[in-house]
């Protein structure tokens, strides 16, 4: 080796040692996360065949978003447990709020789809924006469903002043589910992941939006 030149220093094995343990926390905590959100999407998709899909899939939806707030929460429950409480819990609730979303997606596709082999493509963009703004409004009024103590007809107009009044995070949410969708419409099998795995990041991104909501009037409340 040239003269002046400083000989390399290795790592000392102690800090090699601890930067593998980190790494494979972080590679066990995401193949628990991938496990767990199929654990989700399994009992989403059962509960809602066992409903008879109509009426099951209101009741599926907002026990699994329940769990999802229980996991993000760092709460510990029984998976299997506490979705059929809930399930059993927002039966009526569920179909209350969550069909009239699922009936607003489907007439708002059947539009699209007419709009398009009617070649009326202002019509067509115009059902674009609209299915949009739904699933903005559906990303946001889910977890406040789990998450807030209100009448069942306040959800829908908080979820809409949410989804206009923070346009940044509702972009965020929005991207979040298209992401999703397109990996689906892309690898089909992915379904099976990605219930369970949207469910899980919209519950989490939402309570964190919700708290500073809630931080930000405490403040001016106080000021």
């Amino acid at each position: 080796m040239p003269r002046g030149v400083p000989s390399p220093v290795s790592a000392p094995p102690q800090r090699r040692a601890t930067a593998s343990s980190a790494w494979s926390i972080r590679l066990y905590d995401a193949a628990d996360e991938v496990f767990w959100a199929v654990k989700l999407s399994l009992l989403w998709i059962s509960f809602t065949v066992v409903g008879g899909v109509l009426l099951g899939v209101g009741p599926a939806t907002l026990a699994a978003f329940t769990v999802a707030r229980l996991r993000a929460s760092g709460e510990s429950f029984h998976l299997w447990s506490a979705f059929v409480a809930s399930y059993r819990r927002e039966f009526g609730r569920g179909a209350l709020l969550v069909l009239p979303l699922a009936g607003a997606t489907f007439l708002l596709f059947a539009n699209y789809f007419y709009f398009d082999s009617v070649g009326a493509p202002a019509l067509r963009l115009a059902t674009v924006g609209a299915l949009l703004a739904l699933a903005v409004i559906a990303a946001y009024l889910l977890p406040m469903a789990v998450h807030y103590d209100l009448r069942t007809s306040a959800y829908l107009p908080k979820a809409s002043l949410f989804a206009i009044t923070r346009p940044a995070a509702s972009v965020l949410l929005l991207f979040v589910l298209v992401a999703f969708g397109y990996a689906v419409s892309a690898y089909p099998f992915l379904v099976i992941v990605a219930v369970g795995g949207w469910i899980r990041l919209d519950m989490w991104l939402c309570l964190r939006l919700f708290a500073e909501n809630e931080a930000r009037r405490n403040a001016k409340g106080t000021s």
